[in-house]
């Protein structure tokens, strides 16, 4: 079994502060800025492997590490261990609707320092599965011009209303459909039988339009780039870094 360590190794170690909170990052590569934020229940070797892609593609890389052990592999005590974690943070919001993850402010901080040292036309965002959302959330600043949301699953859908609900509040979600009327295009990508992104594609569609590029996978599966990992998927976000960032 590979090591933890190892699986990160080549990364470079950090932290990035914002309002009093710390969270260390791994970072790698060069060429425009994309924040890459991990799944439950960490940054799992498949996460690594997903990223190093985005690095080989000709990307500088920054995975925050918000909960879960950096490197450990995919399992069901390492996602018991993870939900435990986000379901008692005040970072995270998993049931509420209307409502912005607090954690979203430090990413977005996160995003503009990356910005502002590296340049550009701006850098991307992707989020998977609990953390999909988050990269809709960042696009509030319009430092992130290449938003994508990989299985978003927050809230958890055990109601109708909660399956519908985009992780915003009313003012965040207003400033999202004025960045696609001005044309900002957000990528989003599931599984077309995954129950845990609930309806919220078809919420998506209906308010951002045709700026809400679907992507939904055939077959049975959740995490399109990683544990499930679909290599049309893949290809599908490279491309979308490749067009917004690179122009």
């Amino acid at each position: 079994m590979t090591a933890p360590d190892d699986v990160l190794a080549g990364w470079d170690v950090g932290e990035h502060i914002h309002d009093g909170v710390t969270h260390r990052t791994y970072r790698r590569g060069t060429g425009p800025g994309v924040v890459v934020i991990h799944e439950i229940p960490g940054i799992t070797p498949t996460v690594a492997a997903f990223a190093d892609e985005v690095v080989d593609r000709g990307y500088t890389v920054v995975m925050p590490s918000l909960f879960g052990t950096p490197g450990a592999p995919f399992s069901g005590g390492a996602v018991a261990r993870s939900m435990a974690q986000v379901c008692v943070s005040r970072e995270f919001t998993t049931l509420a609707l209307g409502e912005t993850s607090p954690v979203a402010t430090w990413l977005r901080d996160l995003a503009r320092e990356l910005h502002a040292e590296l340049g550009g036309p701006g850098v991307g965002a992707l989020g998977m599965c609990f953390t999909g959302g988050f990269a809709l959330a960042m696009m509030v600043d319009p430092v992130v011009v290449a938003p994508v949301l990989a299985q978003p699953s927050v809230p958890f859908p055990v109601t109708p209303a909660r399956a519908a609900d985009v992780n915003l509040s009313p003012a965040d979600l207003e400033a999202v459909r004025r960045r696609t009327r001005e044309g900002q295009e957000v990528l989003g990508l599931c599984y077309r039988s995954d129950k845990a992104v609930g309806t919220r594609f078809q919420t998506l569609t209906s308010e951002l339009g045709d700026a809400f590029l679907r992507v939904e996978l055939e077959g049975r599966g959740h995490s399109t780039l990683t544990e499930q990992r679909d290599q049309g998927a893949v290809d599908r976000v490279l491309a979308f870094f490749d067009e917004h960032l690179r122009g």
